[in-house]
């Protein structure tokens, strides 16, 4: 016997296409009570959008936290001294900083180029010896020429002086912990034992000539026959850039423009350093 058919309805309702001003009977599921949640576009720049991590405004925010709230100073190290403490009996060894000149060359926005910050000059130096660039540099913001520039971030507006303001020594405090930043001692060309603190090799025992050699720089087989990367060896040492944290300021004299802190600040006699605040 053949299955029996279904007749087919009168009132089925028609296609939306075909007749699109019939009400149709909807569902109510989660998904069409709560709101869509928005998914960020890296090329939508909304403000109700949260911030990428990719993004310029987001790396400021991140360097934010370890920016100093002002600028720091330009110093020229002096020489070392000691203090001596005669409550604790203690001889504090110190460095002499001595702030020639200091003063402030310009101002850099976020508007205009992307960070807060400082260009710090110090000393002096004859016309004949700067660029007409430089020169003309001074001329604009009416500033005497300097030997030495630095630029200072800070982390905003805040921090910002005006132009030709001058840095003196009371910028810092008896008791503040400043950072100290300068160009170590060039000590030339030099061997493992001194560059990098090597042992060196046996005195005896067949050994003959090399005694302060450095020896094997790398494998055979194990490491691919050659010198990895990043080896220690001998080589050019000093003339880098090195910083000292956690200076403790000792004394500050403003008429002489001298800063004294504890401790040894890289650099030689006579060379510029930077200073400020301990991070």
């Amino acid at each position: 016997m053949p299955p029996r058919q279904t007749p087919a309805r009168l009132f089925t309702v028609p296609p939306t296409f075909l007749c699109p001003s019939v009400p149709r009977q909807q569902l109510r599921t989660i998904l069409s009570i709560t709101k869509p949640i928005p998914k960020p576009s890296r090329f939508n720049a909304s403000p109700h959008l949260p911030v990428l991590g990719t993004s310029h405004t987001a790396a400021l925010a991140r360097k934010s936290r370890t920016l100093p709230l002002r600028t720091g100073a330009l110093a020229i190290k002096k020489g070392m001294t000691a203090l001596y403490d005669a409550e604790s009996a203690k001889r504090t060894p110190c460095t002499v900083l001595q702030l020639d000149r200091a003063q402030v060359l310009g101002v850099k926005t976020r508007k205009e180029h992307g960070y807060w910050a400082l260009q710090v000059g110090a000393g002096t130096k004859e016309a004949r010896n700067v660029t007409r660039p430089e020169r003309g540099h001074y001329a604009k913001q009416g500033v005497p020429l300097k030997r030495h520039i630095a630029e200072f971030r800070v982390k905003d507006e805040g921090g910002l002086i005006p132009i030709g303001t001058n840095l003196t020594a009371d910028l810092f405090s008896v008791g503040q912990f400043i950072d100290a930043k300068a160009n170590s001692r060039g000590m030339g060309f030099a061997g493992g034992m001194k560059r990098h603190g090597f042992h060196g090799q046996p005195a005896s025992h067949g050994n003959s000539l090399t005694h302060r050699a450095m020896g094997s720089a790398g494998a055979s087989q194990g490491s691919g026959s050659r010198v990895l990367p990043g080896k220690k060896m001998a080589g050019r040492m000093g003339g880098e850039q090195v910083t000292v944290q956690s200076l403790r300021v000792m004394s500050v004299d403003r008429e002489l423009g001298i800063v004294v802190v504890a401790g040894a600040g890289a650099g030689a006699e006579g060379g510029g350093g930077e200073g400020g605040g301990g991070i």
